[in-house]
């Protein structure tokens, strides 16, 4: 194995991100990524869970350059890519895509799946037969239909819509795709469905995914490891079945305990040590 073998694909390095606070002054901020370090292997799939304001999309957009970095780097294949803008951010696209969390919003209602799809591939120079060649693939990969790519998104369910984005978020050969609650919208059948495709995806191509849910039980179903986020820091970071079968945090076993269950007495046990919890004050979610 070479030293390039055993080097982290994507690397966060004690990364701090500040939102402006109107509230508190014209320029004053609040911190909401604070000093988190994590990393994502090759061909691996890393949960970010937490609650809403936790930071988990926050990271999500600091990795895509979207939202800027007070402190800390971020690393993609070795090389620095916070603060990259213009020329340099474009040819990033090719290795970094992602997948928001509303397919109807983040998919452009007048175009057809077809020019969707194709779209980043073309503009990078790609030839039309080419790309053509490459849609049909991509639409067998993501398992809908040859006659998708002539229809237009308003025209799909939810989880079909979701679809569509994955391919085109496939269609540059990415290393890493951030997916942004990209379940957290659709029906638990429909979300089971996505989550097989991510793993026969991965399966198949050996992309690398940072997928951010609010749900611990959906991070367990696709995750290698995970990390728990709490108001901007990081609680917890290691393998799925380690951190959910001893969470070393008590805002973790919350989590866990405000998981569903199929068996009505186990979902009413679960449902009063949760309410429990939260009114013990030695079961602060914050560690020390």
């Amino acid at each position: 194995m070479t030293n390039a073998d055993t080097l982290p694909l994507l690397d966060v390095r004690g990364v701090c991100v500040d939102y402006p606070d109107r509230s508190r002054g014209r320029r004053a901020t609040t911190r909401v990524l604070d000093d988190v370090s994590l990393t994502v292997r090759p061909g691996e799939t890393v949960g970010l869970v937490g609650e809403s304001g936790s930071g988990k999309s926050t990271l999500g957009r600091a990795v895509l350059g979207l939202a800027p970095l007070a402190a800390g780097g971020i690393r993609l294949g070795g090389r620095a890519i916070s603060g990259l803008t213009g020329a340099a951010r474009r040819r990033l696209a090719g290795e970094l895509q992602v997948v928001f969390q509303d397919p109807q919003g983040s998919l452009n209602p007048a175009m057809s799946v077809r020019d969707i799809v194709l779209e980043p591939v073309i503009a990078a120079g790609t030839p039309r037969a080419e790309a053509e060649r490459e849609l049909r693939v991509l639409l067998d990969r993501v398992h809908l239909p040859a006659d998708t790519a002539d229809r237009y998104p308003g025209e799909f369910s939810g989880g079909q819509r979701q679809r569509i984005a994955i391919a085109r978020a496939l269609v540059r050969r990415p290393r890493l795709i951030v997916c942004d609650e990209i379940v957290s919208a659709l029906d638990l059948s429909t979300q089971a469905r996505i989550l097989d495709l991510l793993v026969e995806i991965q399966d198949d191509t050996g992309v690398a995914l940072l997928f951010t849910s609010h749900d611990l039980a959906v991070i367990r179903a696709i995750s290698h490891r995970v990390a728990v986020l709490y108001r901007g820091r990081l609680l917890e970071f290691g393998d799925v079945r380690d951190v959910t079968a001893s969470p070393a945090d008590p805002y973790t076993r919350r989590l866990l305990m405000a998981a569903p269950v199929a068996d009505p007495a186990r979902q009413r046990e679960r449902r009063a040590a949760y309410r429990a919890a939260f009114t013990d004050p030695a079961a602060s979610p914050v560690t020390t």
